[in-house]
């Protein structure tokens, strides 16, 4: 089982207008869908309205604007800058699900099968996808059988290290290790660290945050935006009990 979850974002910004035009942008927030469905009548599906736990804007941001209609309206500084970050703990969609089975035998080896379940779209791809399951301080050889990619044992880290190039939406990939030991006298068990996972999936995003609309108002100019959305998912810490 995971030992716990919640997402960490951040929306970047890119901007070449010229002026000191005001940006507006909806995202698919609670608070406003909920107010939206009241007025229109019509109920929307929970998974589609996200609620942030805690969120922080660029001092461009008109915090008040938000506040009152949860619509963020800004006049963006030139050039990249990160306009808002957000935590969410809620209705998270992990891309990945971690089934291990670790079997200790007598104190001589360890025996462990991890299955790894792509839990994204089939058209979409994972990539530098890399597994570090914990090793007992006293390994002595490690024999490894992977379904796709290379693994090995570190003794540095002391741990099986698991790496996948491209992990496709949809896939189960299997880890089979048999672990020998050396004899020791120390009667202390064996902690079992968390497995810990690595990946960044491009284009999924974990929290179901999006941007529902983007304007920019500037009537001298008369601004025709076309949404450009570029989104990643990369690991934090993603660690599963064994």
């Amino acid at each position: 089982t995971g030992l716990e979850s919640d997402v960490t974002g951040a929306v970047q910004i890119k901007c070449f207008l010229s002026g000191m035009p005001e940006c507006r942008f909806g995202m698919n927030d609670k608070l406003l869908l909920d107010k939206e469905a009241a007025v229109s009548g019509i109920s929307r599906k929970r998974r589609s309205a996200v609620q942030l736990d805690d969120v922080s804007f660029h001092q461009c941001v008109k915090l008040t604007k938000f506040d009152s209609d949860r619509v963020v309206s800004f006049v963006p500084p030139d050039g990249e800058f990160e306009l808002m970050k957000y935590r969410n703990t809620a209705n998270l969609t992990m891309p990945f699900r971690v089934l291990p089975n670790v079997r200790e035998t007598q104190g001589t080896r360890v025996e462990y099968t991890i299955t790894v379940k792509a839990q994204f779209d089939m058209q979409l791809e994972a990539t530098g996808v890399l597994l570090r399951v914990p090793c007992p301080p006293n390994t002595a050889s490690a024999k490894i059988r992977v379904s796709t990619g290379k693994a090995k044992y570190v003794a540095q880290e002391n741990a099986l290290v698991w790496k996948v190039s491209r992990f496709p939406g949809g896939a189960e990939h299997t880890f089979r290790a048999e672990v020998g030991l050396i004899s020791t006298i120390s009667k202390k068990a064996w902690s079992r660290p968390p497995i810990a996972l690595a990946f960044e999936v491009p284009m999924f995003t974990a929290s179901g945050l999006s941007i529902r609309f983007l304007k920019v108002l500037e009537p001298k100019l008369n601004y025709q935006t076309t949404k450009w959305l570029r989104t990643s998912c990369i690991a934090g810490n993603f660690n599963v009990r064994m």
